[in-house]
């Protein structure tokens, strides 16, 4: 029994909004003597399903967690030019991604089809993943630096708050049935997180990791875990629709600054500002019909300008939606260097160029035979997607591909009829 209540509880840890259709907007973030104002508020995840867990790598990415095909991914947004992307193509899902201080690469909790949930690292450059904490079933974390992770581990049947340091292989427990909020406080060398211990009224607390020394800050709302740090005194959280914040030593309780049911947010879930506190990102269930509309205020036309490089936002009709499938799905048989999954994408009469019209095959036959024979010879292929920009039936790839211990980039352009790619172009 002790064993169903574990496995239980970690896959809950995780997936506990998997069924909810969540949404990440993006909102301006305006402070004045201690007066606060968000404004323009946008939808920038847009995707049915389950998006959530947002946060800023700087001040003009966004990563947060998003579905596809039924999995779930990391996908970066792009905030100049209104562009998602994904981070990584694993067989597990992904959750809690943020960016890894000093380096070009987030973390991110990874559950893999064996059921095991872990915290791995991901290139930003690649996308190859290693893992990070070995034998610690890790639900949340924060960054402290570089080197140490404060988190959520999963163990006796609760999270208990652990520090660690990834040089050194340690893992120290500091305290007890903990929540899943934990953020770097700034302008410290401390870490709030959410106590629990007190189970009518739950505690935001303070760490010194390099101490060990906990300090209680405040009261949470009444049975909310979420909250985000707006400077060094001023927290923010939300309870259902409506954003509130304190300011440490001066207000008495938690004041309303914002009604958020004019976006559609019927409840928020996670909250995280950007390092100059002038944009937050709000993750919420929202309205059934709000689903999939469009982003709530206009973007002007030079947010969606396409340049020779950044991407251009997906479009949102069932057609394109189904091409890029089409074309993400080719690119998973690939990297398994499974032919007869690969080839199945395909038209009988499918034509392979080398840009600009130098044809290098024609026909099926001919191209499964060029595939599997590399299939074969490359034990560790792989193709990893940094842009993909989708034009009517064209899909257009920057690709950077790992074979044979070397790494090369190269762009590919697919064409698709009747949902079978007819034609590919590529520029080495």
């Amino acid at each position: 029994m002790k064993t169903i209540f574990k496995i239980s509880l970690i896959l809950f840890s995780i997936v506990s909004y998997a069924q909810t259709n969540t949404e990440v907007f993006l909102f301006d973030l305006e402070s004045h003597n201690s007066k606060i104002e968000i404004k323009n508020g946008k939808n920038i995840s847009n995707n049915q399903g389950y998006d959530n867990q947002p946060s800023f790598l700087d001040n003009r990415y966004i990563v947060f967690s998003s579905i596809r095909n039924g999995q779930t991914d990391i996908a970066k947004y792009d905030t100049r030019y209104n562009a998602k992307i994904w981070i990584n193509h694993t067989e597990g899902g992904e959750y809690s991604p943020l960016k890894i201080p000093n380096k070009h690469e987030v973390s991110a909790v990874r559950l893999d089809p064996d059921g095991k949930q872990r915290l791995y690292t991901y290139s930003l450059s690649n996308g190859q993943s290693s893992e990070l904490i070995k034998d610690k079933v890790i639900a949340y974390y924060t960054w402290f630096n570089n080197e140490t992770i404060v988190s959520a581990v999963i163990e006796d049947e609760k999270l208990n708050l652990y520090v660690s340091n990834i040089l050194n292989g340690t893992n120290q427990k500091l305290a007890s049935n903990v929540g899943r909020s934990f953020h770097k406080i700034p302008n410290s060398n401390l870490v709030s997180f959410i106590s629990k211990e007190n189970e009518i009224q739950w505690q935001i607390k303070s760490l010194n990791p390099t101490t060990g020394a906990i300090k209680v800050i405040a009261n949470t709302i009444t049975n909310v875990e979420d909250i985000c740090w707006l400077d060094n005194k001023t927290i923010l959280s939300g309870k259902d629709n409506i954003l509130y914040k304190l300011t440490l030593n001066k207000d008495n309780n938690w004041k309303q600054i914002a009604d958020l049911s004019s976006n559609g947010i019927t409840k928020i879930t996670r909250l995280s500002t950007n390092a100059l506190s002038t944009q937050l990102l709000i993750a919420g269930d929202i309205e059934a019909n709000s689903a999939s509309q469009e982003p709530i205020d206009n973007s002007s036309e030079d947010e969606t300008e396409i340049t020779e490089t950044e991407t251009t936002s997906p479009n949102t009709s069932t057609e394109t939606s189904d091409i890029e499938a089409i074309i993400q799905r080719n690119l998973d048989a690939y990297n398994a260097r499974n032919i007869d999954a690969f080839m199945k994408d395909y038209a009988d009469d499918v034509k392979l160029y080398v840009y600009p019209n130098t044809l290098q095959t024609e026909g099926k036959e001919a191209m499964r035979k060029s595939y599997n024979d590399w299939f074969n010879r490359v034990p560790d292929l792989r193709a990893f997607i940094k842009k993909r920009i989708v034009i009517g039936n064209k899909v257009i790839d920057e690709e950077q591909v790992t074979a044979n211990g070397k790494i090369f980039n190269a762009v590919a352009i697919y064409e698709v009829e009747d949902g079978l790619i007819t034609k590919v172009t590529f520029i080495q």
